[in-house]
């Protein structure tokens, strides 16, 4: 890994934490916000594929257990960003992704990422809520990352993929 590719990457994540818990909370849908942590991962790792996507993941779910206003144990977020990074990172091709595979694999990243961190903090002890609500949050959340995947993920694959074009898809 260069460390051009490593730095921009590191950048990407903390705009997206950023944007995450100070700027979206102020609209967010039934208390969830648009988890941009989650689209940056996905995008590297349908450029970069699953090893650099779970690193990746690891580093912007460690930022976002210990941002602030993080109330839960650190750990669970950076647990279901690299599930999501390797397991998107799977999805990635030697040819052109088309745009229904990029949908597809964020609503799969947003249901598996939410799903993890809802199912750890079970595993913990958390009070996580009923079924319900964790089943309204996994929804709102999956749809929140496809309503904004045309608008973050094309632009991210290509500054990624423009990094190291050789070795990009």
């Amino acid at each position: 890994m260069t460390s051009l590719r490593v730095g921009v990457a590191g950048a990407l994540v903390v705009v997206a934490l950023v944007l995450q818990v100070a700027v979206f909370p102020h609209v967010a849908w039934e208390g969830v916000v648009p988890d941009f942590c989650l689209l940056v991962v996905v995008a590297a790792a349908l450029v970069r594929g699953p090893e650099f996507a779970a690193a990746l993941g690891f580093f912007a779910g460690l930022m976002l257990d210990l941002a602030p206003p993080a109330d839960h144990v650190a750990g669970r977020w950076a647990l279901a960003l690299v599930v999501v990074g390797y397991v998107a990172g799977l999805m990635r091709q030697d040819t052109r992704t088309p745009a229904t595979t990029v949908v597809a694999t964020v609503a799969a990243s947003s249901f598996v990422g939410t799903s993890v961190y809802a199912l750890s903090g079970i595993v913990l002890g958390e009070p996580v809520g009923s079924f319900g609500d964790l089943t309204r949050v996994i929804l709102v959340a999956l749809l929140w990352d496809v309503l904004l995947t045309p608008l973050v993920l094309p632009g991210v694959m290509r500054l990624l993929a423009r990094l190291e074009p050789a070795s990009a898809r």
